[in-house]
């Protein structure tokens, strides 16, 4: 029986939340430059949101440049860039056929402007889709992130709109650039590293984390289904005890 068949519909996780790792590393295993690593990465992420979509995941969020990376050499990121605008270019009659709409997190305004450009517009192009929603967490990073929430609430606090004792988790959870996508249920990391590098500190609080030594070119859609499959097998508690799970 493959894992996609052993998948429970009722059960899936209502957000997937992933951490491609192992573009470079997996180019290198191949003596090939990184950057052909990235272009087979972005094969693996066509074939994950297809299968995504198939299943019936409502949320895939994948982690594809953190404000970290801007630090890499200008070599790298502007072929990063040139990627993604040609990525969005070839991919987007593919999300409309299959009733994926696109949204992104992240601090775009550091973006390129041919790259913010491209994202704006497949954004815009998808916006009536019902199916998956994708998440490009694009010049991301969890720290960027909760921090920028910190200064919208502390002006709001300044300027009288908003008292401290008024500060709750909802009103952080609703200062995020998160606020209108669920927290994840799962989250996948490849390439064999245990951390989650910055990535949705806040959201993950409750989330169940997958690790595999697969490189992110490796990850294949059975793959995907195993970590689901794997997901449907835990117990998820939120503080309470299995008795008051059962």
């Amino acid at each position: 029986m493959t894992y996609k068949e052993q998948i429970q519909p009722d059960r899936l996780p209502r957000h997937i939340a992933i951490i491609m790792d192992g573009n470079g590393r997996w180019a290198k295993r191949q003596g090939l430059a990184r950057m052909f690593g990235h272009k087979q990465g972005v094969q693996t992420v066509h074939d994950i949101t297809e299968a995504a979509a198939e299943v019936g995941v409502k949320y895939l969020t994948l982690y594809t440049f953190s404000t970290e990376n801007w630090n890499r050499p200008k070599e790298e990121v502007d072929a990063l860039m040139t990627l993604l605008v040609d990525t969005v270019v070839k991919e987007t009659p593919t999300l409309m056929r299959n009733n994926v709409r696109l949204l992104t997190i992240g601090d775009t305004s550091r973006l390129p402007r041919k790259t913010y450009d491209m994202f704006m517009q497949c954004i815009e192009q998808t916006a009536a889709n019902t199916g998956l929603r994708l998440v490009i967490a694009l010049s991301y990073s969890a720290r960027w992130e909760i921090t920028e929430a910190a200064r919208t609430i502390a002006r709001r606090v300044h300027d009288g709109d908003l008292r401290p004792e008024d500060i709750s988790e909802q009103l952080l959870s609703e200062s995020m650039t998160t606020r209108d996508i669920p927290d994840p249920d799962l989250l996948i990391r490849t390439s064999g590293e245990y951390r989650i590098s910055n990535f949705l500190l806040w959201q993950l609080a409750y989330a169940e984390l997958y690790f595999t030594d697969l490189l992110w070119p490796e990850f294949s859609v059975e793959e995907f289904y195993k970590a689901i499959v794997d997901y449907q097998h835990r117990e998820r508690r939120f503080g309470k005890t299995s008795e008051q799970i059962s």
